[in-house]
């Protein structure tokens, strides 16, 4: 099918590497050209060794289960008839300890606000069911185990 690269780049730049007292800042460089400054959650590692401004591991997880499924139920909206103008989703993951006590990202809540146009316009029926189709539908979706859910869509119609 397809391969997709990212190049993590870290360097130590100051702080005692064996006592932890360093930076974790680095860059995320995809394929396309952009960069991003990412760096540890300072949930799990304390400033001033992380940064809170830069993305870190676990916003992108949420933030990649997120754009897939808008992605996908922007096609499946449109294949059904349904025309969108905007789509914002305040998606929030939640970390929780597994059976061995590992942190692990255990659910990821989407709360999509859709504007739709046109005549055509969803039922809560049929948004449900556009819902259910872009989360089967959705690459990353398909890639985890953590339970993934649509909070009651608010949609502006």
């Amino acid at each position: 099918m397809a391969e997709h690269k990212a190049i993590i780049h870290w360097a130590h730049s100051s702080g005692d590497f064996l006592k932890g007292t360093y930076s974790r800042e680095h860059t995320w460089s995809f394929d396309g050209g952009a960069t991003v400054a990412a760096s540890p959650s300072p949930s799990v590692v304390r400033e001033p060794y992380s940064k809170p401004a830069n993305v870190d591991p676990e916003e992108a997880f949420v933030a990649s289960i997120a754009s897939c499924h808008m992605l996908t139920y922007l096609y499946v909206a449109g294949r059904a008839g349904f025309q969108i103008t905007g789509y914002d989703d305040d998606a929030v993951g939640v970390m929780t300890k597994n059976e061995r006590g590992v942190p692990w990202m255990s659910s990821v809540t989407l709360h999509p606000r859709i504007v739709y146009a046109g005549d055509k316009r969803p039922t809560a029926e049929d948004e449900q069911r556009l819902h259910h189709a872009a989360h089967e539908g959705c690459y990353i979706a398909n890639s985890v185990k953590t339970e993934i859910t649509v909070a009651s869509p608010d949609t502006s119609r």
